[in-house]
């Protein structure tokens, strides 16, 4: 299994980048997690668009969903020039009823309604799905194929049980929102000692930070979360290729 950020960014991205987005490869088959501002370009460094085989969907903020109407104008000019390709699948939760109808379009996208408790057969990949803490409804997503797990947290604040879905994976991508300083200030999100805490109650082995700040030196999130995690934690880089 690999996994390539797209993104890094949190609400929206620097220039010439994006915010927090994956791709994760197992056997030749490609998805996309989460589809945020600037993804849509960013991720034409590593694949053609016509190679995304799936794309998940964490929850509907504009910083995961802004390039869901690009990647389907794609494949609708694919298939009106003569070329149509699969019908491509976004999975994602529908307690957003207005976001999850938008990514049905034409013949050429239909939304794959996911939920908690439940196992979901992506491709090569199991996948599976627990609720966060944030202010809209979102999920985070375990990814296993040949005994490897990644979890990505998504968006949430500090929240206990998602150490438990998170037990004993391979990768533990976290989301590092906050400087010490605002933790518990800003609903939604977790400083890097909070990501660094959920990787050691969750036994991660290893740490990848993303929905970073644009703003400050995020090598003090790094910092506080190694010191809480105690283990391998980085920051996660655009372009880099992660194998699990």
């Amino acid at each position: 299994m690999k996994v390539i950020p797209v993104g890094i960014w949190g609400g929206y991205p620097k220039a010439e980048s994006a915010t927090s987005s994956f791709l994760i490869e197992h056997e030749g088959f490609r998805v996309l997690y989460d589809c945020g501002s600037g993804v849509l370009a960013q991720v034409q460094r590593y694949i053609t668009l016509d190679e995304i085989d799936a794309v998940v969907i964490s929850h509907y903020h504009a910083d995961h969903v802004a390039d869901v109407g690009s990647l389907q104008y794609h494949h609708l000019i694919a298939y009106y020039t003569g070329r149509p390709l699969r019908k491509l699948t976004f999975y994602a939760h529908d307690r957003d009823t207005e976001g999850f109808g938008k990514l049905t379009y034409k013949e050429v996208a239909e939304g794959h309604a996911v939920a908690p408790g439940e196992t979901y057969e992506i491709g090569p990949f199991t996948v599976t799905f627990a609720e966060t803490v944030h202010p809209v409804y979102c999920l985070a997503a375990r990814f296993e194929a040949d005994g490897k797990a990644v979890v990505f947290t998504a968006d949430t604040e500090f929240h206990e049980p998602l150490a438990e879905f998170a037990k004993g994976a391979d990768l533990l991508v976290s989301e590092a929102n906050l400087y010490e300083e605002y933790k518990g200030k800003s609903p939604g999100h977790m400083a890097g000692s909070e990501a660094g805490e959920l990787a050691r109650l969750a036994g991660a082995k290893r740490l990848l930070l993303t929905h970073l700040p644009q703003e400050g030196d995020v090598q003090l999130i790094l910092s506080a979360a190694q010191e809480a995690f105690g283990g391998s934690a980085r920051l996660a880089e655009a372009g880099e290729v992660i194998e699990i």
